[in-house]
């Protein structure tokens, strides 16, 4: 199993959307490299903690390979947005890549340069570095829109529902 930290806006939806995915076995939700220690969600949403709402995901690579996931969650973001996916704006909501094991990095790059040429002259605005820290977000988080499935999301239903049905050898 393989571990990579995800953050793409609002964690609710995200955690939502990558919990579907075939190969991925747990998601946990919370706080990536900011600037304070074991961060409340209030902290991160008010007071300028420097974290990015993150989605921990915990997968099976010979399932699912690292680019097909990473391709997977390109379906759900605006690559381009800084500080901003869906109604959501604020550094907190920014996207990033954060990972643990060095050897991912070449395909985190190499999934990166193949983005930027599908999008074109815009600049990406997808962060991919090492995770300095995570926090996990409080427990009523946790699984969010399980337990209130009509919360706010801004991944479309329908995407959380379409990914139940591909094949991720397809997204290599």
């Amino acid at each position: 199993m393989k571990t990579i930290y995800l953050a793409g806006g609002c964690y609710w939806g995200v955690e939502k959307y990558v919990a579907n995915i075939k190969g991925v076995s747990e998601t946990a939700v919370g706080f990536a490299n900011g600037d304070t220690d074991h961060p409340t969600y209030e902290q991160v949403r008010y007071e300028n903690t420097g974290h990015a709402e993150t989605v921990k995901v915990v997968y099976d690579e010979t399932k699912l390979p690292l680019s097909a996931l990473l391709n997977l969650f390109y379906e759900i973001i605006d690559p381009t947005s800084v500080d901003k996916q869906g109604e959501d704006v604020g550094h907190q909501y920014r996207t990033g890549i954060y990972f643990t094991d060095g050897e991912d990095e070449a395909v985190i790059r190499t999934s990166l340069d193949t983005l930027q040429q599908k999008v074109g002259p815009v600049l990406l605005a997808i962060e991919a570095c090492p995770l300095v820290h995570f926090y996990d977000a409080e427990e009523y988080h946790q699984k969010y829109l399980d337990k209130n499935p009509a919360g706010y999301c801004h991944v479309p239903i329908a995407k959380i529902h379409w990914v139940k049905t591909v094949e991720p050898m397809d997204f290599v």
